[in-house]
């Protein structure tokens, strides 16, 4: 089927997470069999985003894992004004319309206005204004069979609202996304959960930008309290991890909890899994050093989705040398880690990428989050690798002079031992060192914005 001849379908998103949105439509979009094309009409910004899709059952597919769209419509007609819309639902061809219009159906018609509020006055008349339109079912308010929608779009600016919409869309509603998913699985009400907990959403984000599916074995290297594993498994994934840190890997020690000193005998991973009834996918999880690998040699995992530690509220930690390690057994160190030593960040995503390239099947995806310092960012600061190829680079501010980037990579070539270290060889391993001193900038910026707001608050 040629591209212009493809259903077209309206695509309302939510106004969060901007810059995440199209990577998560396009992986998804892939996932289900489809093939994102730049013929699409999608302004990045807006919530209204027309996409040409083969089928209505892949349109179905891609909501049911969407965390960044709200509804998904079959659009019948669209225009930069009423006139406009009305004469683009008359050409719309009435044999695709008459099955949803049936004498012995049940519908209504629903009004939306972004950026605008509308009287139940206006929304009437608009409503009234489709008498055009064949509807021979009865209306239906609570739970009818075809559901209609008007769409209005009156700009992104709060500020400066016009009179009349800037666009307007109408539409049969296809499905709605799993933007409940972010309240149902809020860390707020998580059973085990860190310093360093990722959000509900971002973590759905990550394995959607990971392309996760059933049955795919999907690891995190730097699995901390497993607020990953979770967003994976929800998707029917198996999912296992690694950490350096054995109190957390075994859900002891000090809990993070305002009022709760200790964390509980039943403060673990796998409790994380059972509170959403997803423990069977649970493969395990290791007290391991993320720089020295502990896989035998193949291809293991279709996902690698992690978030490793950037030395703000978690150290950047690996195990000491064998010489150390041995000079702490004589002193009679009881701890379980004998010993360990800084882990730089740029050693961190050099073994990252390496591990993806040895370990992910080919087309599995690597999904990470890279600090920044973002007076020196570059996109030539972002780590390569032969064997990967990148697929998507977003930011999320974290202040105004630090963000972390999500990092979606796709394994496109068989690793051999001559890549481990093909690409430090180029000057861009220079670049990678400044990630070593983000910690430093990160606490000299916040430094400074403390003692600029200690200063203007003495004025």
């Amino acid at each position: 089927m040629a591209r212009g001849s493809l259903p077209r379908y309206l695509l309302l998103l939510a106004q969060e997470n901007l810059e995440f949105r199209l990577p998560e439509i396009k992986s998804l979009l892939s996932l289900c069999g489809g093939q994102f094309s730049s013929q699409q009409e999608i302004r990045i910004n807006s919530p209204f985003w027309i996409l040409n899709i083969p089928s209505e059952e892949m349109a179905r597919g891609l909501m049911k894992r969407t965390v960044c769209a709200k509804s998904i419509f079959e659009l019948w007609g669209q225009g930069k004004s009423a006139e406009e819309l009305y004469t683009s639902l008359k050409n719309y061809p009435m044999e695709k319309m008459v099955l949803y219009l049936q004498s012995n159906s049940t519908y209504k018609i629903h009004i939306h206005a972004f950026n605008k509020t509308l009287t139940q006055e206006e929304k009437i008349k608009r409503i009234d204004a489709l008498e055009f339109l064949p509807f021979e079912g009865k209306v239906n308010l609570k739970n009818p069979e075809h559901i209609f929608w008007i769409l209005e779009d009156y700009g992104m600016d709060p500020n400066n609202i016009p009179e009349e919409p800037l666009d307007l869309y109408f539409g049969r509603w296809i499905a709605d996304g799993q933007r409940e998913l972010i309240e149902s699985y809020s860390v707020k009400r998580r059973h085990f959960i860190g310093n360093t907990s990722m959000d509900a959403c971002l973590s759905f984000i990550m394995a959607n930008h990971g392309r996760v599916k059933a049955n795919d074995v999907v690891f995190d290297p730097f699995v901390g309290t497993g607020g990953l594993l979770i967003s994976s498994a929800r998707f029917g994934a198996y999912v296992c991890g690694t950490d350096i840190d054995y109190n957390t890997v075994h859900g002891l020690g000090k809990a993070s909890r305002k009022n709760q000193k200790w964390r509980g005998p039943d403060e673990n991973i796998r409790a994380n899994l059972r509170q959403y009834g997803l423990e069977k996918y649970y493969l395990d999880a290791l007290v391991s050093d993320a720089s020295k690998p502990i896989w035998r040699k193949g291809m293991l995992f279709d996902a690698i989705i992690t978030d490793p530690p950037y030395g703000i509220r978690e150290a950047t930690r690996r195990t000491g040398s064998q010489k150390e390690i041995l000079k702490a057994t004589e002193r009679g160190t009881e701890n379980h880690i004998s010993i360990s030593s800084n882990y730089h960040l740029s050693d961190i995503f050099f073994d990252l990428l390496n591990s993806a390239a040895e370990y992910l099947v080919m087309g599995g995806r690597l999904v990470y989050w890279l600090p920044v310092y973002k007076p020196e960012y570059t996109e030539e600061i972002i780590p390569r690798h032969p064997c990967l190829k990148l697929i998507s680079n977003c930011e999320q501010m974290l202040s105004s002079h630090t963000s972390r980037r999500l990092i979606t990579m796709e394994k496109v070539k068989e690793f051999e031992d001559k890549d481990q270290y093909s690409h430090l060889l180029d000057y861009q391993s220079l670049l990678y060192k400044g990630h070593n001193s983000f910690r430093e900038k990160y606490f000299s910026g916040v430094t400074k914005r403390i003692a600029k707001e200690e200063k203007e608050n003495q004025k």
